[in-house]
């Protein structure tokens, strides 16, 4: 299993690409691929055919994957995007923390 450094439910800043600046919170992570999909960023169109009692046909909005390189994740005490640190707890676990002001992102 490949490692990456953003979780579901991340606040995340893309700091690359056509959406550089944007920020959003992680709904889908692919290890495997080094992706993760971002609300309302890497948005694109979808023809859609309508079914029967589901829901309606037309061109819908979709977020697809984007490749974790691209996303820092925000901390939420500095509301910076920040580089990702570890360490370990006095009860043994491991928490990732904020470069910046060492505040603990795990929940």
């Amino acid at each position: 299993m490949e490692k990456v450094h953003v979780k579901r439910g991340d606040t995340v800043c893309v700091i690359s690409g056509k959406d550089k600046g944007k920020k959003g919170k992680v709904i889908k992570v692919f290890p495997r691929k080094k992706k993760a999909i971002v609300e309302g960023v890497n948005m694109a169109s979808k023809h859609q055919k309508p079914r029967p009692g589901i829901d309606q046909g037309g061109i819908i909005q979709i977020e697809l994957p984007i490749y974790t390189s691209k996303l820092m994740v925000v901390c939420g005490k500095c509301n910076k995007p920040t580089r990702i640190g570890h360490k370990v707890l006095e009860d043994g676990s491991k928490v990732r923390i904020c470069k910046n002001c060492q505040e603990i992102l795990d929940r």
